[in-house]
């Protein structure tokens, strides 16, 4: 793998109408350009970007989410940042430099990709954007995930939007390699992605030997309990590449279809269990209203919780897998006084299981990275070292 670059990676409607004028202006001629110019009070960056006039045709997601051909600059000089899948992709392909206004982030190789410069906007979080900031900072281009689609068409009045999401049916490294490719289209690098893509499938093989012949569950602790998920959301990578198999799906606790269970109750700290009733739980729907993250707490039908379901310690007895996957919510949103996860999980139930016997319950290193970054290049080269080293792969 790219062990140099993981080891760094680790260490509303009138600005629009004014920039749909210049762009005019543009076309017009030289000394129109001029006038345009003045009066619209744009940067010489986005005054650049325009008098170059090119435009490439992407295929991207509308503000439903569904697939949709969006016309974007080509080669834009000032981006706009409220995702940070797409954040690693562009700093990956050593774009960061463009980068006007981004997103709240503690992962620090995000951070590490604008050099401590002083003159990137601050535009909110990748739940909510301040679409005064967004404005302000005069983007040619505008990059979000699926947690700001309520915001899509307020943000396209600004510049035109790029979002871009993993796809469970492709799964998450086709997920990538497609959207950093779509990225690097409009920069004209997509050539680049292959190389960048190199090695995955292969180290991905490696995880897959030991995933095949065993069973795990996957799951997340937040506001001390641990939820464990389905197969079409985070962590997906560990069943649908890797190869474990999911015990807790198709149990009470995730049904088949993707609907919920509701029957196993929740999980304490203490490792007793809570008021019977799954749903989104009442922690974990606090969590989502005050989260950073920004995950909807509203389920479209047919999916399963993003936050997964609550699930007894009892349960994890019982269910009885090879290997248990945890990650930190917690810790990878920064919550104040929380009980994190090695804490949680430590309790006379979870260490009667036969993963804790085998040294099998693994604890993903870089939370943040999983829970906020997932869908980038560097972040599934991350993602994969915690697993070969959860699992013991050199």
């Amino acid at each position: 793998m790219h062990d140099a670059r993981i080891s760094n990676a680790l260490a509303s409607t009138d600005s629009r109408l004014s920039r749909r004028s210049f762009v005019a202006a543009c076309v017009t001629g030289l000394a129109a350009l001029a006038v345009a110019g003045a009066a619209s009070g744009l940067r010489g960056g986005v005054a650049r970007a325009s008098e170059q006039g090119d435009t490439i045709t992407i295929e991207a997601l509308g503000a439903d989410e569904k697939p949709l051909e969006v016309e974007v600059p080509y080669d834009p000089q000032r981006i706009a940042i409220l995702d940070f899948a797409a954040f690693d992709i562009i700093g990956t392909l050593g774009l960061a430099d463009r980068v006007v206004g981004c997103a709240s982030t503690t992962v620090d190789y995000l951070n590490d990709y604008l050099g401590g410069r002083t003159d990137v906007a601050a535009l909110g979080t990748i739940k909510e954007a301040d679409l005064e900031a967004t404005m302000g900072c005069e983007p040619d281009i505008i990059f979000i995930g699926g947690r700001l689609a309520k915001s899509y068409d307020d943000l396209a009045e600004i510049a035109p939007v790029v979002l871009l999401t993993t796809d469970e049916e492709i799964g998450l490294v086709e997920s990538v390699r497609k959207n950093a490719t779509t990225i690097a289209s409009i920069f004209g690098l997509e050539d680049q992605i292959a190389d960048k893509m190199a090695g995955f499938d292969a180290e991905i093989e490696k995880i897959k030997a030991i995933g095949d012949e065993h069973t795990a569950i996957i799951g997340m602790v937040t506001s001390g309990s641990f939820n464990a998920l389905a197969n079409d959301g985070r962590l997906s990578l560990i069943v649908n590449e890797c190869g474990f198999t999911n015990v807790a799906v198709g149990t009470d606790l995730i049904q088949e279809s993707g609907g919920h269970g509701g029957s196993a109750g929740s999980a304490s700290a203490d490792g007793s269990a809570k008021s019977e009733g799954h749903g989104h739980g009442a922690a974990s729907s606090a969590a989502d209203s005050s989260s950073a993250d920004g995950s909807s707490s509203t389920l479209p039908s047919g999916s399963t919780n993003p936050h997964g379901e609550e699930a007894s310690f009892e349960t994890i007895v019982s269910l009885d897998p090879d290997y248990i996957f945890v990650m930190d919510r917690d810790a990878a949103i920064g919550t104040e006084g929380a009980q994190y996860a090695r804490d949680v999980m430590d309790n006379e139930l979870v260490n009667s299981t036969r993963a804790y016997a085998d040294g099998h319950i693994v604890y993903l290193e870089h939370p943040a990275v999983w829970y906020t970054v997932e869908g980038g290049i560097t972040a599934l080269e991350v993602m994969i070292e915690d697993l070969n080293a959860g699992l013991g792969i050199e």
